[in-house]
């Protein structure tokens, strides 16, 4: 069963499917392309949005993505 930790390497894995940096849109939608059924499986379908956004905080804290002000708004990218 997927939980709230999985979305940290999905972010990662979805950023580097796009070549290193991506909308959020494109991170939600990769996410969902290949997940879908894991997040419907148990209340992570719920919340998966708002633990996308924490697990690319998470990514910022361990050197993987740009910080937040070093990166466009609405972008994520791979360090």
């Amino acid at each position: 069963m997927a939980t709230k930790g999985d979305l940290v390497e999905w972010v990662r894995d979805a950023l580097v499917a796009a070549g290193g940096g991506a909308t959020i849109l494109f991170v939600a939608k990769h996410i969902w392309e290949h997940h879908e059924s894991e997040l419907r499986a148990n209340d992570l379908f719920f919340t998966w949005h708002y633990d996308m956004r924490w697990a690319a905080t998470e990514l910022r804290k361990r050197g993987v993505m740009v910080a937040a002000e070093d990166d466009r708004r609405g972008k994520w990218t791979l360090r």
